[in-house]
């Protein structure tokens, strides 16, 4: 069965097609989804296949492009149609930043390929009404299930467009009930060294103290662009990507958008994130896009769209204030100085 999306324009934006993978190739790619949760209209799929994350993808006969909606979004693509560029399936689980599994680009894709998902929790907790475990047939089933096309711009200045498959992190949230002294929503990443070996080798694991922690001010987690993931490309999380699920927040820097989450916790005040404790002068709690603010080694004025071409490819474009979606979340912002609050 084949994930369909929301159709609300306010809510739910999308990427215009000429930015998404070729209609050719992702028809012929499109996937029937992991058991339990990935039903779309109810119906339920047989399944064998070994609960780890690289399993459960399936051949599709399906070609009815239909089933997937888009609405227009404001975009102002640069004289050359170079924002236009098209991010490939293969480049997008192959070029990824996950230091549980390795700092260089390609060696989670690598060194993640017996990670384990099942069994898994993710609790929700804190300063909340309702504190929740979810186990991992949960993460596909509390909520339905929706494809957005959002695009993806790292903090290191290259950016994708990504078609995830999730649920909004607001309907999770408001399942728990935040209670009034709840601020900010911390994330954090499991913790296993046996499964993800940059967490034991500091060389590997890019020096970072783990577990991996992120977080968001409440109103930026109730805000309807923040997903929970737990697909792409129709199919399940691989899990150099994240699996089985991770969020994504299309109008901050990559690393905000933490992965193979284990624990959701509401608190009073800001916390401390992973790469704000490793690096405050580069990386700040915010982390949104911004090309009027410069990472301290480099521009984020532009960024390298990664495509199907090689590392000469002309694929540079502008980049744009809150990554495209300033209409959905500069308000968030109002007053704010985003050089002082990045």
């Amino acid at each position: 069965m084949l994930i369909k999306t929301q159709s609300n324009s306010q809510s739910n934006p999308a990427i215009r097609s000429s930015e998404i993978t070729d209609e050719s190739v992702y028809l012929q790619r499109r996937q029937l989804i992991k058991t339990m949760g990935f039903l779309g209209a109810g119906a339920l799929i047989g399944s064998t296949v070994s609960k780890t994350a690289n399993a459960g993808f399936f051949d599709s006969k399906d070609n009815d492009s239909n089933n997937f909606k888009t609405t227009p979004l404001k975009f102002t693509a640069d004289k050359d149609n170079l924002s236009l560029i098209k991010t490939p399936e293969q480049k997008v689980i192959s070029h990824n930043n996950f230091y549980e599994f390795g700092a260089q680009k390609h060696q989670p894709a690598e060194l993640a390929q017996n990670f384990n998902v099942d069994p898994w929790q993710l609790t929700i907790s804190g300063e909340c009404d309702n504190p929740i475990t979810l186990d991992y047939d949960d993460l596909t089933t509390m909520f339905p299930l929706e494809e957005r096309i959002y695009r993806l711009r790292c903090v290191e200045a290259w950016s994708m467009v990504i078609p995830w498959v999730g649920f909004s992190l607001a309907n999770l949230l408001k399942k728990v009930a935040p209670n009034s002294s709840a601020k900010y929503v911390v994330f954090e990443t499991l913790h296993d060294p046996k499964q993800m070996p940059g967490q034991d080798d500091r060389r590997l694991g890019g020096g970072i103290n783990y577990p991996y922690v992120e977080a968001l001010r409440l109103d930026e987690a109730m805000n309807p662009l923040t997903l929970m993931s737990v697909g792409l490309y129709g199919k399940t999380l691989p899990p150099q990507n994240g699996a089985p699920i991770r969020l994504v927040v299309p109008w901050k820097y990559g690393f905000k958008s933490v992965k193979s989450i284990v624990s959701i916790k509401l608190v009073s005040k800001q916390p401390a994130t992973t790469w704000q404790k490793l690096a405050a002068s580069e990386y700040g709690f915010y982390a949104n896009v911004n090309p009027n603010h410069d990472h301290p080694r480099w521009s984020q004025a532009s960024e390298r769209r990664i495509t199907s071409g090689g590392l000469f490819a002309r694929n540079r474009i502008e980049t744009l204030p809150f990554n495209g979606y300033g209409e959905q979340v500069a308000h968030m912002y109002k007053d704010m100085d985003l050089s002082k609050y990045y």
